[in-house]
């Protein structure tokens, strides 16, 4: 199996501890910077369009198996696949936004993203509609 990054994101989130647990917890706007020979992928989407984008969370603890969701220590232990940890043997991060604008051939601006600044991008996807 081969994985690459397409791109990064660019968040003014510096670290995991600033990082809210969901986008619509009081995540910032951010940009989604592309690889220049990625551009061409990026053809058809507009400002308005709902994304799916797949991240590789490169700060996450590959050896987890089970946490307390949501770090909460009222709660009992559950199997990561469960729930929407970061920390788990492939830490792939899931993010539903609005790309606000386009800036130049590789550049997305989205919506509320809880992703650290850094963070490797490895798909995108259009989101259907619910």
């Amino acid at each position: 199996m081969e994985l690459m990054a397409i791109g990064t994101v660019q968040s003014p989130l510096r670290s995991r501890a600033e990082a809210p647990k969901q986008g619509d917890e009081g995540a910032p706007e951010a940009w989604l910077a592309f690889e220049p020979r990625f551009a061409d992928g990026l053809d058809g989407l507009a400002a308005g369009d709902e994304v799916l984008v797949l991240t590789w969370l490169d700060r996450a603890e590959r050896d987890v198996l089970r946490v307390r969701p949501r770090s909460d220590a009222a709660r009992p232990m559950t199997g990561v696949f469960a729930t929407r940890s970061p920390d788990r043997p492939n830490p792939i991060g899931v993010h539903r936004v609005t790309v606000t604008a386009l800036e130049g051939p590789c550049s997305l601006h989205v919506g509320a993203l809880e992703a650290v600044d850094g963070t490797p991008i490895v798909d995108l996807k259009i989101a259907l509609r619910r």
